[in-house]
């Protein structure tokens, strides 16, 4: 029995049922408002909202040492690429380090609400990409660690993504506590706004990027609004077509995938020619077989469009070592090109501290949470699993490679503008998070003080100090040879 069940069958109310890898998003729907407000504030008592300030790490903690049983399933030749890019900053560290803060949030009170977690929710795995309607939506956008757990885990891993990448910018700890601050109240001001709401409203709520700066011009300064318009702009430019002008050139008449190794190699540059044929069938057969996980009007397009190449790409920094592709298609008489992305999906670095994934298929976990937690997706998101030439079976999801996809440029944003993008990071998550967990009881547990606030704020800050020392380990660790890093990549 978990301790939300516990706690409301103590209080005579009925208890919708949970599993630590399932939600009960839809079982509290069928609750009284009443109970679901009184689970909220039942859990109060497990989680006092002061308690969500704690974090006391164990002398025995080895974040390196988890980092390095990760790697055990990674791309070896990769792995260096990884830590030399965690290397760089305490930021770009914490990006790579989700499993170790898993571990470390594991330690933490927690409400017992659970929702399904992005498992990753730090502020640069937001950004806006293209809606199927063809509109520029702000949203979650990376979803390799999502699973079904504590709400507080997505938002304490936002929280102090905002003060590890603020010290980054050189801000003060006044500046950084106002950023997490402005970030924390939207999401539990968002959450009371969903909390009345009908689940449907609350399925079609989205954050269009037109409207918001919008809705921020009059409070912005007007460089700062050409600024965010040009960034729209050129969102729009981000296509296959742009891909095509960027990532290829022309060999006898036919687009072929420029080598930069080792981020992205033609795969009969980086295999020897049998290898690299048996990574090519391995590619068509994912294309083929995922498309069955696809509505059939999507499955409908794409086969109109047939593979041309197939390069190996190094993503992100947390996912870095794990077996990514890119797959250049055209259709019609080739002057239409698809990229695709065809990516490797793990077990996620959540499953051993709030329970493994009912999904069999890690791709089919990924693709799950992403419908779950997104208002919208993109239409070529599919799933499905391969025997690869070492005769390993993975898991891999498939999604378009550009598509109208931008970041936000973090690390060139004045603390007003960091404050307003912790603003609409904290609506976008308590968002998805209204979608898949009991958003009247969250909001009832979340109150309408800043008690909730400023507790995480103050965990977002012992945490940033955490992550220093992590950092510092990671440099000692390569420094005396326990792990191979590669620099400058």
């Amino acid at each position: 029995m978990t301790a939300r069940t516990e706690d409301a069958t103590r209080a005579g109310r009925p208890a919708a049922r949970t599993s630590r890898g399932r939600l009960t998003g839809g079982a509290a729907e069928q609750l009284s408002r009443a109970d679901r407000v009184a689970r909220g504030k039942d859990a109060r008592a497990l989680a006092p909202l002061e308690s969500q300030a704690e974090f006391a790490p164990d002398a025995s903690r080895d974040p390196v040492g988890l980092l390095l049983d990760q790697e055990k399933s990674r791309v070896p030749e990769l792995v260096p690429v990884r830590n030399g890019r965690m290397l760089v900053s305490p930021f770009t560290f914490y990006r790579g380090a989700a499993l170790p803060m898993a571990a470390d949030l594991a330690t933490t009170p927690t409400s017992g609400l659970r929702v399904q977690l992005c498992g990753d929710a730090h502020l640069s795995n937001f950004g806006a990409f293209a809606s199927p309607e063809r509109r520029l939506i702000f949203d979650v956008n990376d979803f390799d660690e999502t699973l079904p757990g504590p709400f507080e885990w997505d938002v304490k891993r936002l929280a102090a993504s905002l003060v590890v990448a603020g010290r980054d910018n050189g801000l003060g700890g006044k500046a950084c506590r106002k950023i997490v601050l402005a970030g924390v109240e939207r999401y539990r001001k968002a959450m009371q706004e969903f909390s009345e709401q009908s689940f449907l409203e609350v399925w079609y709520a989205r954050l269009d990027v037109d409207e918001a700066i919008s809705e921020f011009q009059a409070r912005m300064k007007a460089s700062r609004v050409k600024a965010a318009k040009n960034m729209v702009a050129q969102a729009h430019t981000h296509d296959s077509m742009q891909a095509l002008s960027k990532l290829t050139t022309s060999v006898g008449g036919q687009p072929r995938i420029i080598s930069d190794p080792p981020l992205i190699e033609p795969i009969e540059e980086a295999y020897a020619d049998q290898q690299a044929s048996a990574i090519d069938e391995v590619v068509h057969g994912v294309l083929g077989k995922y498309q069955r996980t696809l509505q059939s009007d999507r499955t409908y397009l794409l086969q109109h469009f047939t593979l041309v190449q197939v390069a190996r790409k190094v993503v992100g920094v947390g996912s870095v070592g794990t077996r990514c592709w890119i797959a250049l298609t055209g259709a019609g008489d080739g002057t239409e090109p698809l990229f695709l992305q065809v990516k490797e999906a793990q077990t996620s670095a959540l499953a051993n501290y709030c329970g493994r994934s009912q999904y069999s298929n890690q791709g089919e976990r990924v693709v799950a949470g992403q419908h779950l937690m997104q208002a919208e997706s993109d239409i070529f998101l599919g799933w499905t699993r391969a025997a690869d030439p070492d005769g390993v079976d993975r898991d891999y999801y498939v999604r378009q490679l550009k598509d109208w996809k931008f970041s936000a440029p973090i690390e060139q944003m004045a603390p007003s503008d960091l404050a307003t993008y912790a603003g609409l990071c904290g609506w976008t998550l308590a968002r998805a998070h209204a979608r898949s967990g009991d958003r009247v009881a969250l909001a009832a547990y979340l109150g309408g003080s800043s008690k909730f606030d400023q507790a995480i704020a103050d965990f977002a800050e012992k945490y940033a100090d955490q992550n220093d020392r992590d950092h510092a380990a990671l440099q000692a660790a390569v420094k005396d040879g326990r792990v191979q890093a590669t620099t400058g990549i």
